[in-house]
């Protein structure tokens, strides 16, 4: 029992986390239906801005966030201004094809000035830390504070789509841009903040999971992948639904965990002998292929 809830409570957790992963691509898609090949570069870029910064200075990780946060928001800001507004004038292809060359660049100019091994924190207020629930329950501080922060910068995001004029704006040039445009809207500064909101909550996300996930210039692939899962089962532009969908994913992940349960409780023995971590992953690429074909616009999709 202490497996399976240490699973529950680790999965939850996680899934917590890859919700601020997922927010970014969920708004950009939303907003232009354009999907963004880049976005785990954007959040390398983020896991390396903190790393930096504490590493530089001397503060608290935690501190470096709204630094991370900037950066990706002033990225986003500067991508759409210099290249995808000219993109938006092509065909999707190009568009595709725009942000996979994005992409590449990033991840290769990462790799040029940090070279390609891992790096990691190994000081802050939280690192190393942890809670013991009681019933085998132990929390890493550093994830128990990743979750929060990106509780409420959903919750934040979620407010100002829902309750301001920015948001409605943002939403009215997501359904229709062309009456939006008619309206008096500024759509291609909607466009920028869409990017800019997206490229500062998955830096921020960044700057999150560099506390307790070493960083190198290819991390942003496997992050992409889970993200797209994400927004494919919450539905494409659907922000609660990448929310919930991402404690799905994140439960997902800790297959394994459930998996010793199962082979500990009934005392099967062959399943002690599946090396099911390698295969963690392999559940979540499989849930977004099902997805794809079963529901393609998501569990709860809502742009038709």
């Amino acid at each position: 029992m202490d497996i399976l809830i240490s699973s529950i409570v680790a999965g939850l957790l996680i899934g917590m986390i890859l919700a601020l992963v997922s927010l970014g691509l969920t708004i950009i898609f939303g907003v232009m239906d354009i999907v963004n090949f880049a976005h785990g570069e954007f959040l390398m870029l983020g896991m390396y801005t903190t790393l930096f910064t504490a590493q530089a200075t001397g503060i608290d990780p935690l501190l470096t966030l709204p630094l991370a946060a900037l950066v990706g928001f002033a990225l986003g800001v500067a991508c759409y201004y210099g290249f995808i507004r000219f993109l938006l004038r092509g065909p999707m292809v190009a568009q595709l094809l725009g942000t996979f060359g994005l992409m590449l660049l990033l991840r290769n100019l990462a790799l040029l000035l940090f070279g390609s091994e891992d790096r990691a924190l190994h000081h802050g207020l939280l690192v190393g830390k942890s809670f013991e629930l009681g019933m085998g329950v132990i929390i890493p501080a550093t994830k128990l504070a990743a979750a929060g922060l990106s509780i409420v910068t959903f919750a934040a995001v979620w407010l100002l789509m829902n309750r301001t004029r920015i948001g409605k704006a943002l939403t009215a040039t997501s359904l229709n841009a062309q009456g939006a445009r008619y309206m008096g809207i500024p759509t291609s500064r909607m466009n920028a903040l869409a990017w800019g909101i997206g490229g500062g909550s998955v830096t921020l996300a960044g700057g999150l999971l560099v506390n307790f996930w070493s960083v190198n210039p290819f991390v942003g692939l496997l992050f992409t992948m889970i993200a797209f899962t994400i927004v494919a089962l919450g539905g494409f532009g659907s922000v609660p639904g990448a929310f919930f969908a991402a404690l799905v994913v994140g439960l997902i992940t800790e297959i394994p965990g459930f998996w010793d349960f199962v082979t500990y409780t009934f005392d099967i023995g062959w399943m002690s002998d599946v090396p099911m971590t390698s295969f963690k992953y392999t559940w979540v690429y499989l849930a977004y292929f099902v997805i794809m074909v079963v529901r393609p616009r998501g569990l709860f999709g809502w742009k038709h």
